[in-house]
């Protein structure tokens, strides 16, 4: 599990890649949370705008899916880079409040189940949200939407 994650905007990969060593930090329009997965949390986002559904999907279905890319791999400090699937970043651009909920209440039963108490403090639809704009404003722009994490 991830300790910090940093959902950013960047216009383009070399870019995201060069954020590696230090994140994101104030220079990047971001979204900050703490202790989820930030690859599971995309490709379940993800499955969630492809197969709607407001039941958490079995483990084995969501193992299953299309996971985003690494910008720049993990290597033996965890740091890594992902790019969120621009499909993704329509759908959050798209998606409209009451399924940025529902996504939100299948994700925190998700985690409920896996983590139990050690499930993360931050408020999953609040990131949901940050997230959603970020999406936007890439959509407008042409930049990408990026996840770091340690």
């Amino acid at each position: 599990m991830a300790h910090d994650i940093v959902f950013f905007l960047a216009p383009d990969d070399e870019t995201a890649a060069a954020t590696r060593l230090r994140g994101p930090g104030e220079a990047f329009d971001s979204v900050a949370c703490r202790f989820i997965e930030p690859d599971s949390a995309i490709a379940e986002w993800d499955m969630y705008f492809e197969e709607t559904s407001a039941e958490a999907p079995p483990v084995e279905q969501l193992l299953g899916w299309a996971w985003p890319e690494w910008v720049t791999a993990p290597l033996n400090d965890s740091v890594e880079v992902f790019a969120l699937p621009q499909r993704l970043t329509r759908a959050l651009t798209n998606a409209s409040s009451a399924e940025l909920e529902e996504l939100a209440g299948r994700w925190t039963t998700r985690l409920r189940c896996e983590d139990g108490d050690d499930m993360t403090d931050d408020d999953l639809l609040a990131i949901l949200q940050g997230v959603a704009r970020l999406a936007a404003y890439a959509v407008n722009t042409g930049d990408g939407l990026y996840s770091w994490s340690f």
